[in-house]
């Protein structure tokens, strides 16, 4: 246990909360057969549509999304191969529905291209996307709504480093109907659009630089020792140091009804809470914060409407939604600005 990083195990499904204790190599998880094996065969599909006869990057199970350093291979976080370790994930950390799956898909196969091909070490990529040696950073601040980079995975993800700025501009290229042309007619970005259309095309029959066949495949799910509690008390965020305090309520109660209940209002928790999800993808695509911090601001939000006792009216529901995610925004944008959400 690592001190002062509790997570709320004690919310998981009760039929998840037995592989805890389980360490992951021993679940026995594999891809084939796996509900994840048709979203692989989709991504070859993708590859194929667009000419990349030569380019199947193999897929496996790891600890995160990934492509090891400059190795042409796809890992894919191992809780998304198994059904309560799908529901345990949802209840810690939100779960990757099928969308959010493809995206992740095309953005690896991204890195996957540009290592297999070794584009990274021409003059053209590093003139475009820049030094592929810069350091990696683990924290960026983005510049939102910039029109040199794409957009596709939340958080301006492209703007954190030329690899990830290549990544997400193959993604959107090879998403289907992304009609990349014309959104982006005009942007800076669409010059790099256009460099991986040219070298899709000139590389469609070519193989691959880097043998795909002979790709490391970094901390295969058969190597994982740690226990299914150890995984994540490593990798969620300790975000209680940023929460405390977070929401103003003033403002909770200028948007919402007090109690007590009576005909015409909903508890404003029980609406907030099935707007969870969504306010937390927006508030993350929009602004840059991260999402653990968005998911907790969301939380945290839930929580005081439920302790303040607020309502929300039917007739009215709508734009006290809107007004909250204004909030919620607001704060998030507080945050990023100047490390705080609210004044206290």
């Amino acid at each position: 246990m690592i001190p002062g990083r509790m997570q709320p195990f004690e919310h998981t499904p009760p039929e998840a909360r037995e592989l805890l204790t389980k360490p992951i190599r021993e679940l026995g998880l594999k891809l084939a057969g796996s509900p994840l094996e048709r979203y692989v065969h989709q991504l070859y599909r993708e590859l194929e549509a667009k000419g990349l006869s030569r380019f199947r990057p193999a897929c496996y199970l790891s600890d995160e999304w990934s492509c090891p350093d400059r190795e042409p291979i796809i890992g894919i976080p191992f809780y998304l191969a198994d059904a309560k370790l799908q529901a345990l994930e949802r209840s810690l950390n939100d779960l990757e529905d099928e969308r959010e799956i493809m995206m992740f898909l095309r953005h690896e196969a991204g890195h996957a291209f540009n290592y297999a091909y070794e584009l990274y070490q021409t003059p053209e990529w590093l003139e475009l996307f820049g030094p592929f040696d810069r350091p990696y950073p683990d924290s960026y601040t983005p510049v939102p709504f910039s029109r040199r980079y794409v957009r596709h995975i939340a958080g301006w993800y492209a703007q954190k480093h030329p690899d990830e700025d290549f990544a997400e501009t193959f993604a959107v290229w090879l998403t289907p109907r992304s009609n990349w042309r014309k959104r982006y007619a005009g942007w800076p970005a669409l010059k790099k659009l256009e460099y991986v259309d040219r070298m899709t095309r000139e590389l469609a029959d070519a193989p691959p630089k880097r043998a795909l066949s002979d790709a490391f495949a970094e901390l295969p799910v058969d190597e994982m020792t740690e226990r299914v509690e150890e995984f994540y008390r490593r990798t969620l965020p300790d975000e209680a140091p940023h929460i405390a305090d977070l929401v103003p309520d003033a403002e909770l109660e200028d948007i919402f009804i007090p109690g007590p209940v009576r005909e015409g209002l909903r508890p404003a928790a029980e609406v907030l809470a099935a707007f969870a999800k969504t306010l937390t993808d927006k508030i993350a695509y929009w602004t840059g914060l991260r999402r653990s911090l968005a998911k907790k601001l969301v939380e945290q939000i839930v929580r005081r409407a439920r302790e303040l006792e607020l309502f929300v009216e039917a007739a009215r529901q709508e734009q006290q939604l809107v007004d909250v995610t204004v909030l919620a925004t607001t704060l998030a944008m507080n945050y990023l600005q100047r490390g705080k959400f609210a004044e206290r």
